[in-house]
């Protein structure tokens, strides 16, 4: 049999490269401009690779009973990683996908084709414009993991926008972002006044390391318009092999400070990584 061999595609936004897992058969490696994006493994969706999507997946395991369908919108598709883990973790789950990049959409969609049963519908066109169109109260969790580049865009960093992905969930909803910053945490901090403007509790996952400014990483930003319950949560991202922590109330309180909340006119992308922070070598 033919070893898999790399795929590399211009598309929209950059250049994007499919890379076999050489330890797995069906496994791959999306990057776009050297920054890796998804891993997928064909076989076994419920492998996740990046810590951070491990982490993002524990937030949907802990949004209701096991086994129970989601209604579930992810802002940002790269290889479909999430959507496929919701797809084989709870069938049934109606889930749609917003990816800009059509181009990737189609390169992913040739070399890592969706299950036909999986209950998936992806539509090419910008995230903020289809959380705009989604219908009030009709999101059990909404999962934001947007990047142009290593930057998350401007415009799903504001009030108004905040507002709208509050308004797509139902009451007990939880919106779940991935966001990246470092020392001083200028852009975290005001992601968090700004997400604390509009819903009633915030939560944070990071490694401690991150979260002490050791280190630029990944920080998950979970917010709802109920109290999160988040002990679940807890236990079983301390137990991953990159344990991580959870902050809530009076510590994500204290982590704001006195920033303000951002808006749309004055809104700024997040920070541009460090050399390596999320490059591979």
């Amino acid at each position: 049999m033919n070893e898999p061999i790399p795929v590399v595609r211009e598309v929209d936004h950059g250049t994007a490269r499919l890379l076999p897992d050489v330890d797995a058969d069906r496994a791959w490696l999306l990057t776009v401009d050297g920054a890796p994006q998804s891993y997928v493994d064909l076989d076994d969706p419920a492998h996740l690779e990046f810590e951070y999507v491990q982490r993002l997946a524990h937030v949907l395991d802990c949004a209701a009973g096991p086994g129970e369908p989601l209604d579930v919108l992810h802002l940002g598709g790269g290889a479909l990683t999430l959507p496929r883990y919701v797809a084989a973790t709870r069938p049934g789950s109606r889930q749609e996908v917003a990816e800009a990049d059509r181009g990737l959409l189609a390169m992913v969609a040739e070399h890592l084709p969706l299950p036909a049963d999986s209950g998936v519908v992806v539509r090419g066109e910008d995230a903020r414009a289809v959380v705009g169109a989604t219908a009030p109260g009709s999101l059990d969790v909404l999962v934001a993991d947007v990047f142009g580049g290593s930057r998350v865009p401007a415009h799903l960093t504001s009030v108004e926008y905040a507002r709208a992905a509050a308004r797509c969930l139902r009451p007990e909803g939880i919106y779940a972002a991935n966001l990246a910053d470092g020392a001083p945490f200028a852009f975290l901090r005001s992601q968090l006044a700004t997400f604390a403007a509009v819903f009633a509790d915030l939560a944070l996952v990071a490694e401690p390391a991150v979260l002490r400014g050791r280190r630029f990483g990944n920080v998950l930003l979970l917010a709802s318009h109920t109290p999160l319950d988040t002990a679940a949560l807890a236990r079983r991202c301390a137990s991953d092999a990159f344990p991580a922590r959870v902050e809530q109330g009076a510590e994500v309180r204290r982590r704001a400070g006195r920033a303000q909340p951002v808006t749309d006119a004055g809104a700024v992308a997040s920070p541009q990584p460090p050399d390596g922070a999320f490059g591979i070598g």
